[in-house]
């Protein structure tokens, strides 16, 4: 199957694949820029982000990029997310993604800033809103989507109701790791697909060795649900940590540097990604779809690599 272009308000991507944005400081600059450098669109997380961090990552990105789309991720939960999207517009980000939560708001800003806003939603309702509102695509996200999660449907449950409720580019994402969902959603009217699992195992993620063994070691039994004091359930490999979040013993916070808008306190889920992300797994959350088990090569590799793999696989459909 030769996929086709992706095109979102006035940016044109070759290749219809976005490299899902991964919070905390998993898809940097780096990844960003050089799955964008592809001809895909690169996605920094820039959850758990200081400001002119944020302001580095994506000049790196930029570098590496060539002149292709890089975006960012913002989760609207996050208690600096207004900092962080004013923040991108200032640097002249190609788009902003936002999902774990819901703004109405950043449709005006987006507008104001001339910058695309792409919304993750995970139901017809909420993308008929959305379009309403101004965005300029939809991601429709399913149960298969590591991190944060914000349904317990599968993506190819939900994505055909939404496609007929809105006109605007749908994007599938949610357990997508080889070139056969890409083209089982293209093939179902998706004008791409997001992807994030599989680019944990580039040389360009900047997770700790410790954090892509997991993802090279997991089997099916390994991906499982925990609770979040974000307040929605996520999507983990098994780890010491996640086995006493699962047992509800995880420790509490001591401190708290108030991260979030609305937080449980039943853990600290930024520490638990900082620890797992330096490599520290066996005290953190390693996130991950649903569907890292079947990633058909996971060794570490390019990022390049991956995205001419995955478009190989496509090819073949």
């Amino acid at each position: 199957m030769e996929l086709p272009q992706l095109k979102i308000d006035n940016l044109t991507a070759r290749l219809p694949i976005i490299q899902g944005g991964m919070a905390v400081r998993i898809s940097t600059g780096a990844l960003a820029g050089a799955v964008a450098a592809t001809g895909a669109v690169g996605v920094i997380g820039a959850s758990g982000m200081a400001f002119d961090e944020l302001r580095k990552e994506i000049a790196i990105a930029r570098k590496l990029a060539g002149g292709g789309i890089v975006g960012i991720n913002i989760m609207f939960a996050a208690r600096e997310f207004w900092g962080i999207v004013q923040t991108a517009i200032q640097e002249k980000i190609d788009l902003i993604i936002t999902g774990a939560g819901f703004s109405r708001d950043i449709f005006k800003v987006g507008r104001d800033g001339k910058t695309p806003i792409v919304s993750i939603v995970s139901s017809a309702r909420l993308a008929e809103t959305a379009q309403r509102l101004g965005a300029a695509a939809i991601i429709v996200e399913g149960k298969e989507a590591g991190g944060h999660l914000g349904t317990d449907r599968s993506v190819w449950d939900i994505f055909p109701e939404v496609l007929k409720a809105v006109t605007l580019p749908v994007i599938a994402a949610g357990g997508i790791v080889h070139g056969a969902d890409v083209c089982k959603a293209i093939k179902l009217g998706a004008s791409g697909v997001q992807m994030a699992t599989r680019f944990v195992l580039a040389e360009e993620c900047a997770a700790a060795p410790q954090y892509k063994k997991k993802y090279q070691e997991a089997t099916k039994d390994d991906v499982v649900l925990i609770s979040s004091p974000v307040g929605m359930p996520g999507r983990a490999i098994r780890s010491a940590f996640v086995d006493k979040i699962v047992a509800k013993k995880a420790p509490r916070p001591v401190g708290c540097d108030f991260c979030l808008k609305h937080c449980s306190l039943e853990y600290c889920i930024i520490q638990a990604l900082i620890n797992s992300q330096k490599g520290d797994v066996d005290h953190g959350v390693v996130f991950s779809g649903e569907n890292v088990w079947k990633i058909p090569d996971r060794s570490i590799k390019p990022a390049a690599r991956i995205v001419a793999e995955i478009v190989a696989e496509a090819g073949a459909c």
